[in-house]
């Protein structure tokens, strides 16, 4: 009877033992993706630089933070499918925020509670996100097929835009949301036909969204600047629209 109720003790505490340790594994996995941000920012900081006849100096302050979240819901075979996130407005998530997972982008943040979010998946046609093909750097605009939860259709692309299926596709940088770099998907086939200004690649998603379970969300520290920017920018075509200049 001892030993029985020992054995029921130790399955117990090696189950709580196993939350900490999976939380802590999560921890360190978010840890680990903002220095591997760091380094891509780096190398295409020194990418420019061997361009220039000055060294910029490196702040060495990152300018994304992860907040590690659990996904509480989940949707992949509807028209447009959103998730839903345990974390909230109490620990810094907000709108308009990035979210992705180890292997690639999951969506961005829609709608925001005290300690829950609702995040618009990249399985949803009211996404779309920038991107590239790393090797040649050929942009164009990804979007849900609306059929498979695997399949992307990399839109937009110039008709002399180089290719190899195979070839990876990562996030373009264009916007203060995601950072340049983040793997999204391969390239697997194009539509066909180039006969016209732009033409179609069919993308393989890297994120499993079959099986979505811990996720990070971005937060720009340069996001308010970047807004700051953007507004200056607007108020002087404004004026110069007022004054008649163009």
């Amino acid at each position: 009877m001892s030993s029985a109720v020992y054995r029921t003790g130790y399955n117990v505490s090696s189950y709580f033992n196993l939350r900490e340790i999976n939380d802590d594994l999560n921890r360190q996995n978010a840890e680990l993706q903002a220095e591997l941000v760091g380094l891509r920012r780096r190398i295409l900081q020194l990418e420019e630089e061997m361009y220039t006849d000055t060294m910029v100096v490196d702040s060495g302050v990152r300018p994304f933070d992860f907040i590690v979240a659990n996904v509480t819901n989940n949707s992949i075979y509807r028209p447009f499918n959103y998730l839903t996130i345990d974390k909230g407005r109490a620990e810094g998530v907000a709108p308009e925020l990035g979210v992705v997972d180890r292997n690639g982008v999951v969506g961005i943040v829609s709608n925001v509670g005290e300690h829950n979010s609702r995040v618009i998946s990249l399985l949803n046609p009211k996404f779309r996100l920038s991107c590239k093909i790393k090797r040649t750097n050929y942009f164009g605009s990804l979007v849900w097929d609306g059929n498979s939860p695997n399949i992307a259709l990399l839109e937009e692309l110039p008709h002399h835009a180089e290719f190899v299926p195979g070839d990876t596709i990562i996030t373009s940088g264009y916007s203060a949301v995601f950072p340049s770099g983040l793997p999204v998907g391969e390239v697997l086939d194009d539509d066909d036909d180039h006969s016209g200004n732009f033409f179609t690649l069919k993308i393989r998603l890297f994120a499993d969204f079959t099986t979505l379970g811990n996720v990070q969300v971005l937060r720009n520290n340069s996001s308010d600047e970047l807004r700051n920017i953007a507004a200056d920018e607007n108020k002087d075509k404004v004026k110069r629209k007022q004054t008649g200049m163009r």
